[in-house]
């Protein structure tokens, strides 16, 4: 048999380091450890599978523990594409460019201590791209500006894609770079629920959105244990803990409301509407009205972007319950009328507008229409005067009062607290998903509760208005109720009298509880359930 020749040997190595990316990676790549260096890239075996996986299937997500090298795992994938294929278009997304530049950084180690029968050469080399003479390069940016749009992608990297404020957009505008066949990558440890990257993965355990799931558990490490984790809960506490290591969704994220509560009202709670109706079947209604009982109508309007949505509630006063909710785009004039027709057919319910910017233009509406049920508030103090609320219009400045809600800076924090408040007694019923789902991604920012960016709280400020007018504006008006309750309650009894003010009865009233003596005169009080 005759001998291989040098040549012969590089080109039967050369196919199969590009058939196999595991070979070409386990051999021939370096990476760069923190401590020791640059070293060869040792796989394990829950990296070659991840591997395997990402060469199989189009689009991958992957829910990963910290340091589990799944970003330079990529970065391999990567370069194996480049080397391999002609005009390969690669580019890294994230949310600063520093961290996308890591990546690009990554493929730059590599490719280096490539041997030189299997590089490339290289023509443009830069902190943030790499690109060959074949035509096959990768880039990297950060989230803003147009990232995603300009040329035509063979595989989109979104790196720590769970805390891309506007990933969802930059996902939708690059659709028409990745319908030639490009593929995509989203991997991140998770933050919190409701986001972009917690959807994507839900919809991919479902298998309704194309993408593939890979899950990565501190677990699936071969060199951690119990110790390992006992000690990163020390180093990170438990919330840092759960989302570093165990890709724990719910205990992740900073949301005003803890996650768990929300997760238990949306399981418990949460229900499909007996209808979906309107013109654009944006009102879902759980409940019809039931003339029996009192309600209040509360709307947050839009700032009039696109980004933006009117949105309001029908809740139960007495009950504290979700009955109806709005949300969509309708202009000023068009929302105040669906404000009326909706708080007219539920019992005339009293009408909450928040009154900022483009607000008092939908409160004009309601109050040219004459509506009378209209929420006012103390012009003076900005928050809510339970002494003076008042709904009627025409006593408003004598009052010194103000159509509709203002939220500022007193208020907002209070209505946000009354939210928590409610949530955390389990004291409030909800039933809509959009309410939930915008709560997954309310959350702190630094000192200010809002919706992350990329997202909305359209629902969740109208809503958290209606439980704080429930427990202030509202408050004179049980106390009203409750005395009545009481009165009736003592109809009949030994202490009726004290209720009402009277002594005790007289002796010919003594057999019939439904006449009582007020003061010095006798009434008969028939009227009341006749």
């Amino acid at each position: 048999m005759a001998k291989q020749s040098l040549k012969d040997i590089i080109k039967l190595e050369y196919q199969k380091c590009a058939n196999d990316p595991i070979h070409f990676m386990k051999k021939y790549c370096m990476i760069q450890h923190p401590v020791r260096g640059k070293i060869p890239f040792h796989l394990f075996p829950f990296q070659e599978k991840t591997l395997t996986e990402f060469d199989a299937n189009r689009y991958n997500v992957i829910l990963k523990s910290r340091q589990t090298g799944i970003s330079t795992l990529t970065a391999g994938f990567a370069l194996w594409k480049m080397l391999f294929n002609q005009d390969f278009n690669a580019l890294v997304i994230a949310t600063k460019q520093e961290v996308a530049k890591n990546l690009v950084t990554k493929v730059r180690v590599m490719n280096d201590f490539l041997p030189s029968w299997l590089k490339q050469t290289t023509v443009e080399d830069n902190k943030l791209s790499l690109r060959y003479s074949n035509g096959s390069q990768i880039k990297a940016t950060s989230s803003s500006g147009d990232a995603g749009r300009s040329e035509a992608l063979s595989l989109l990297v979104f790196d720590e894609a769970a805390f891309i404020d506007n990933i969802e957009d930059i996902w939708i505008s690059a659709q028409s770079t990745l319908s030639t066949g490009g593929n995509a990558i989203i991997l991140s440890t998770p933050n919190g629920v409701g986001n972009f990257f917690h959807k994507t993965w839900v919809e991919a355990e479902e298998e309704v959105n194309g993408f593939h799931p890979i899950r990565l558990h501190w677990s699936v490490h071969p060199e951690r244990d119990q110790d390992w984790r006992d000690k990163q809960e020390i180093l990170l506490g438990p919330k840092g803990a759960a989302q570093e290591c165990d890709c724990d969704f719910v205990s992740s994220g900073d949301t005003v409301i803890e996650p768990q509560l929300l997760q238990f009202y949306k399981e418990s709670f949460c229900q499909e509407p007996l209808e979906k109706t309107g013109f654009d079947s944006n009102l879902w209604k759980w409940e019809y009205p039931n003339y029996a009982k009192g309600y209040m109508v509360v709307a947050d309007v839009a700032r009039g972007d696109s980004t933006d949505y009117s949105a309001c509630h029908v809740i139960d006063i007495e009950e504290a319950s979700q009955v109806a909710e709005y949300k969509g785009k309708l202009d000023t004039k068009e929302f105040g009328n669906f404000l009326v027709a909706l708080a007219t057919e539920y019992n005339n319910a009293l009408l909450v507008v928040e009154n900022a910017n483009i607000g008092w233009a939908v409160i004009q509406q309601v109050i040219d229409r004459g509506y009378q049920n209209l929420f006012y508030m103390s012009k003076d103090l900005k928050y809510v005067d339970v002494e003076n609320q008042m709904t009627n219009k025409y006593r408003a400045e004598e009052r010194g009062m103000v159509a509709g809600f203002s939220t500022t800076s007193k208020t907002r924090p209070l209505i946000i607290s009354k939210l928590d408040d409610y949530f955390r007694d389990k004291s409030v019923t909800i039933r809509s998903t959009r309410l939930i789902d915008e709560l997954f991604t309310f959350i702190w920012n630094g000192n200010r509760a809002e919706a992350m960016r990329g997202y909305n709280d359209d629902l969740v400020m109208s809503f958290s208005i209606g439980l704080w007018v429930r427990d202030t504006a509202l408050r004179l008006r049980q106390e009203g109720i409750d005395l009545t309750k009481k009165a009736l309650g003592g109809i009949g009894t030994a202490t009726h009298g004290a209720v009402y003010g009277g002594n005790a009865l007289p002796d010919n009233l003594e057999n019939n509880p439904w006449k009582q003596k007020i003061g010095d005169n006798e009434e008969d009080l028939t009227w009341l359930i006749g």
